[in-house]
């Protein structure tokens, strides 16, 4: 006996219709965040400035969705510079409470600010004498009368069409926390290179951190001198296997000679043995400096359309080739 399909009883809607369902739920949620812009007072002034000068970590904790968002916002702080911990409300009336220290800070994420386990937990957190940072959606609540701070992530609607499943609402809190976290680094001078520190791995991090040396250094040196031949300037380019080679007079570049100048050649000249590199080669290469960042090689090379460049020490000095390869391997592409 075939069982009957699961869908059947579920309404038919166009494409049109699911695409205006998606256009309507952003729209939704685009309007409750322009919302938050005019709640911003002197009470997010005074929560990124207390978080600022915590001796201490910042608890974030939260009940069901408020607490995944609590996590995210956990994850942009320490990636930020500003050491947090994430504390489920269910679990810190069961001994996580303990990582609450009096030098800490805690934000406490709600929607309605009347959730069980908030109203519960609120007062043990206060028995600490930390302060409470509120991201709540309810400016009558117990959490907002009973915070420290409170910043207002109310939304008049959900996105969810039976305006339920929290959607605004969740989006509200986490941009909220972007924009802590965002006023916290300004506020401490939190550099790119700072950044790098916290994100070693993965493309990002190198972006930051990657120096052209470090991809240079692995490559052979080609070199010839500008009365080298062309037979010496072929068999010195094979040799270093990256389609180029420097042309270099009394420690100083002078040019280059690659695989497209040694085609240009061949169509230029019959015969070519007498030619020397200082003929062939071209003048005035794009370089880069050892230590500049090799996502700057990257740009350097889309924006002339070239594969290779040259790289200089701190003395003007041929110090190597850093090769589109060594960008691809590195996942800088």
């Amino acid at each position: 006996m075939a069982h009957p399909s699961r869908h059947t009883d579920l309404p038919a809607l166009t494409d049109e219709e699911i695409l205006d369902i998606a256009r309507n739920t952003l729209a939704k949620e685009a309007e409750a965040l322009q919302q938050m812009i005019t709640y911003l007072d002197d009470g997010f002034i005074q929560s990124v400035r207390l978080i600022a000068s915590c001796s201490g970590k910042v608890v974030i904790t939260g009940i069901g969705k408020s607490a995944i968002i609590a996590q995210k916002i956990v994850a942009t702080f320490n990636s930020t510079g500003t050491p947090a911990i994430f504390m489920h409300a269910a679990d810190a009336i069961h001994g996580d409470l303990g990582m609450i220290q009096p030098e800490d800070v805690v934000i406490m994420l709600s929607k309605s600010g009347e959730s069980p386990e908030i109203k519960v937990l609120l007062p043990l957190i206060k028995n600490f004498h930390t302060p409470v940072i509120a991201i709540v959606g309810n400016m009558q609540s117990s959490l907002a009368r009973q915070a420290d701070f409170v910043l207002n992530t109310t939304v008049s609607q959900e996105a969810c069409p039976n305006n339920l499943a929290p959607t605004s609402s969740t989006t509200a809190q986490l941009a909220m926390g972007d924009a802590l976290a965002t006023a916290l680094i300004r506020l401490k001078g939190f550099s790119a290179e700072d950044f790098a520190k916290f994100h070693p791995g993965g493309t990002l991090g190198k972006k930051l951190y990657l120096r052209v040396r470090d991809l240079s250094v692995h490559n052979a040196k080609p070199c010839v001198s500008p009365d080298s031949s062309i037979r010496e300037v072929i068999l010195e380019m094979t040799g270093g296997r990256l389609g180029i080679t420097a042309v270099v007079h009394q420690d100083q570049l002078v040019g280059v000679i690659t695989d497209g100048d040694l085609r240009r050649m061949m169509e230029k000249y019959e015969q070519f043995q007498q030619l020397r590199a200082r003929d062939v080669m071209t003048i005035h290469p794009k370089t880069i400096h050892r230590d500049a960042l090799a996502v700057e090689a990257l740009q350097l090379m889309r924006q002339h359309n070239i594969t290779q460049v040259v790289v200089l020490d701190s003395n003007g000095h041929y110090d190597g080739i850093i090769h589109l390869h060594d960008l691809i391997r590195e996942g800088l592409i």
